[in-house]
């Protein structure tokens, strides 16, 4: 499919998708709790239906809905297809070192140029058999998982420090989880632990965030309500702020999810932002050059990308070195379609520098990357003239919605086969 975007004004409100993050989570709390739980609002996107379908090859039984019914109950080993969702693989890995049987765990393409040996190293660390190639999947897992003390590394992805979490508690003894470099998007966690304690689970937890300590517990069945997305959210407020005046509904501002952080890079870059308990209200002003780590908010990088191009001044964008390991080489995507779009962009070291203009309409091909997708069809909403981008359908990975989102609000888009 492509996306044709042509030069627009957006205006009106706009509702938040489910947040992708915490349904991962909820559906794995709701698998290992034995009995019903609810997960009400759940986003269905590839990602969470790669999820969905690989607790039910382990035996999960479960009913969609406009809510989901998960009947959690003893697991059984399977043969899993994680699609192109890290966080399925990885969380799906710690969840079948529960499993006596052998499991093995595959995805697509790019799913397979994803680390995961940190991972299996620490579960072998609590003897479970685990196996992987040159520290990428394909993944093989025989549990039980017995427990004991592990170290994990917390520079690579904190979806591995999630994992352990999640599985921990349903070990045969303690485990203490040593994280040995600082830990990277450390917001995911706390959500993880978050998630866990609704389903009756206590972590023991560092102010750090550099260890824990889980005893032998058991998930308990209950009802989950998934807030509204905020990497989704960041891509409508962005519109706003470059093209338009919108409302952005179903987001809490109070949300442990680290892509909040777009509201205080949106007031640096002067912005007229306006935030409520439920909505926040963007107008459009002139934006200036701005500073901004995005080493615990890695995806928020494209869409900052985005609104640095359309910012007056030289932006400079660090905490970049693990968008490498995403779906696509993500520095490198943006740097190509920015400068499609008559960007200028340069790098130091492991720092992006952006120098903001107006851009131009061009073709683009976001490296099937869903949020170097949605980001490019932000930015060419402000751009003279006619953008395509390839593959749009790509967007189905996180927020599925994205293109009718956006055209509910004004957008001149047209999608084609």
């Amino acid at each position: 499919m492509r996306a044709t975007i042509r030069t627009s004004m957006v205006e009106g409100g706009v509702t938040a998708p489910p947040s992708k993050s915490y349904t991962h989570r909820a559906l794995v709390c709701s698998a290992l709790a034995e009995g019903r739980s609810i997960v009400h609002s759940p986003l269905i996107c590839d990602d969470t239906e790669a999820t969905l379908e690989a607790l039910e090859k382990l035996g999960t039984q479960i009913h969609r809905g406009e809510d989901i019914d998960v009947n959690g109950g003893p697991l059984e080993e399977a043969d899993l297809f994680c699609r192109e969702s890290g966080t399925t693989m990885r969380f799906m890995t710690a969840v079948c070192s529960l499993i006596e049987g052998r499991s093995a765990l595959t995805g697509g393409q790019s799913l397979l140029r994803r680390p995961i040996g940190g991972l299996v190293d620490a579960l072998r660390q609590l003897e479970t058999k685990c196996r992987c190639r040159n520290g990428f999947p394909p993944v093989t897992v025989e549990g039980p998982l017995k427990g004991g003390k592990t170290e994990i590394r917390g520079d690579v992805t904190s979806q591995y420090t999630s994992a352990l979490l999640l599985a921990a508690p349903l070990a045969e003894r303690q485990v203490a989880i040593r994280v040995t470099t600082p830990l990277q998007s450390r917001k995911y966690v706390l959500m993880t632990i978050k998630t866990q304690r609704q389903f009756g689970i206590e972590v023991e937890a560092s102010a750090d965030l550099d260890n824990f300590r889980v005893d032998t517990q058991t998930y308990r069945p209950t009802a989950f309500d998934v807030e509204g997305d905020w990497s989704a959210a960041s891509l409508l407020l962005a519109a706003g702020a470059i093209v338009g005046s919108i409302e952005v509904a179903g987001v809490n501002p109070d949300s442990l999810q680290p892509d909040t952080a777009i509201l205080s890079i949106l007031q640096d870059m002067g912005s007229n932002v306006r935030v409520t308990r439920r909505a926040v209200t963007i107008e459009k002003s002139e934006l200036s050059a701005v500073n901004f780590d995005v080493s615990q908010s890695p995806d928020l990088f494209p869409v900052v990308a985005a609104l640095c191009a359309s910012a007056g001044g030289i932006s400079r964008i660090t905490g970049t070195s693990r968008l490498r390991g995403k779906e696509s080489d993500r520095v490198s995507a943006m740097r190509e379609g920015l400068a499609a779009m008559g960007i200028r962009t340069w790098k130091n070291g492991e720092a992006l520098l952006i120098d903001g203009r107006r851009a131009s309409g061009a073709d683009i091909d976001p490296k099937n990357d869903h949020r170097i997708a949605m980001a490019f069809g932000v930015l060419a909403l402000a751009a003279d003239g006619e953008s395509v981008i390839r593959d749009a359908e790509c967007v189905s990975k996180s927020f599925p919605t994205f293109w009718n989102s956006i055209k509910s609000i004004g957008a001149n888009v047209e999608v084609t086969p």
